[in-house]
């Protein structure tokens, strides 16, 4: 895993795809467009809009800093599941 600077925060990389990230107090999670879109059954989660269009298949999650230890790992494996079936770069 390594960190990045990117989208005006902290982006952590593996095998050089961003897995997830922090953008202020809020999670990025990077999922599948299916995952994402069923992601957004939870309360926490929005579509990531920095440019005024939606990318699909990423999310805004939080604030993060109100998650529980195990709801932040299971995004957090989540994020790690999707990324481990990219290409590495």
């Amino acid at each position: 895993v390594r960190e990045q600077r990117m989208f005006g925060g902290v982006a952590f990389m593996v095998r050089g795809n961003m897995c997830c990230g922090v953008h202020g107090s809020e999670l990025i999670a990077r999922l599948s467009p299916d995952d994402a879109e069923d992601a957004l059954g939870d309360p926490c989660a929005r579509p990531m809009d920095m440019t005024g269009r939606p990318m699909r298949g990423w999310l805004f999650v939080g604030p993060a800093t109100d998650f529980e230890d195990e709801r932040l790992d299971g995004w957090l494996q989540r994020c790690l599941d999707h990324c481990l079936t990219l290409k590495p770069k």
